[in-house]
């Protein structure tokens, strides 16, 4: 992520891409369920990211604001 990008907050859900500013919730998204699975969408503009599973954890990349990865 860029030093430009950093004053963006995030504002998306990871799961579906929608607004969560607000107060939005998102009962379906966050569940115990989806607390485990790899982020499908970017928080910050809502573009679709290349998401890789591996053994080991999972990689996400989106084309404007990087690359995430799990701890």
């Amino acid at each position: 992520m860029t030093a430009s990008d950093a004053s963006v907050s995030a504002s998306y859900c990871v799961h579906c891409g929608q607004p969560s500013a607000g107060g939005a919730d998102h009962p379906v998204c966050h569940n115990p369920r989806t607390a485990l699975e790899p982020p499908r969408y970017c928080t910050y503009c809502a573009r679709r990211l290349v998401v890789q599973v591996s053994p080991l954890g999972w990689t996400a990349r989106c084309s404007r604001h990087g690359e995430t990865a799990s701890g």
